[in-house]
């Protein structure tokens, strides 16, 4: 099953949530099926991916509550540089209608298509951001009027088929109980992790532990700097490193140092 990052703008309740796929969100609540945000929107699928045989997928917006609501769209090219994630507007991959108002308990189906061909070898990276358009405060309102906005992953397999990642794991011992692990995706496809734990060799409890949510794009790489129980311990320079991951489980060992 997908999982969920979500990132907090206005409100303050958001958290991460491992039952769903990967949208990174302004907003307050995820449900099983889908994502249920403040304004009470449940969107299915939360993730999507293109292929040459399925060049066109339809997205499911419903609006649970007792008001209208109003949603933009906008279509960024997703890449990453030194690891950091890079949107830019873009006019590859259509999404329509761009504009739409849900009724009470209504719904509504847009529908994105790839209007450029696909990558020779490599994974083509999108984000659908549904924007939210607040309503007109009513006469009197004194508070702060919060606008949701949501971004969708969209992935489109390259031309020669389905794209893989390709990870290289790495851990160092830092200053301070701390441990950075580093990995290198040198896969010709995204990877997104989605929690990782390290262990002493044959131990139960882990010494470090990451929560959340992070994508690695292809030939990119991220690091991560974890508090650790104990360092002391690891007198034979070895972890066991258990990740998961949406290209699968990770169970593996690791030199301290060494990839």
């Amino acid at each position: 099953m997908n999982h969920a990052n979500l990132n907090t703008n206005l409100t303050a309740t958001a958290g991460i949530l491992r039952a769903i796929g990967a949208a990174s969100l302004c907003t307050t609540a995820v449900m099983a099926a889908g994502l249920a945000a403040a304004a009470e929107w449940e969107i299915d699928p939360v993730r999507i991916e293109l292929t040459q045989s399925q060049p066109t997928a339809a997205i499911t917006l419903k609006n649970t509550s007792d008001q209208p609501t109003s949603m933009q769209v906008e279509v960024l090219a997703w890449s990453q540089v030194d690891g950091k994630d890079v949107y830019t507007p873009s006019r590859e991959l259509l999404v329509s209608p761009p504009i739409v108002t849900i009724p009470p308990k209504g719904e509504q189906v847009i529908r994105a298509a790839l209007r450029r061909p696909a990558d020779a070898s490599r994974e083509l990276s999108y984000r659908i951001h549904l924007q939210e358009l607040p309503p007109a405060p009513k006469p009197g309102f004194m508070g702060v009027n919060v606008a949701m906005r949501v971004g969708l992953p969209v992935f489109v397999e390259s031309l020669k088929g389905k794209a893989t990642p390709k990870m290289v794991w790495n851990v160092q011992p830092m200053p301070g109980n701390q441990l950075k692990v580093s990995l290198q995706n040198q896969g010709t496809a995204h990877v997104q992790v989605t929690d990782f734990s390290l262990y002493l060799p044959g131990g139960s409890q882990a010494v470090a532990s990451e929560l959340g949510s992070t994508y690695i794009m292809a030939g990119q790489s991220h690091e991560w700097l974890m508090a650790a129980a104990t360092t002391e311990k690891m007198v034979e320079g070895r972890l066991q490193l258990k990740a998961f991951t949406d290209a699968g489980d990770v169970d593996t060992q690791l030199v301290l140092g060494k990839p």
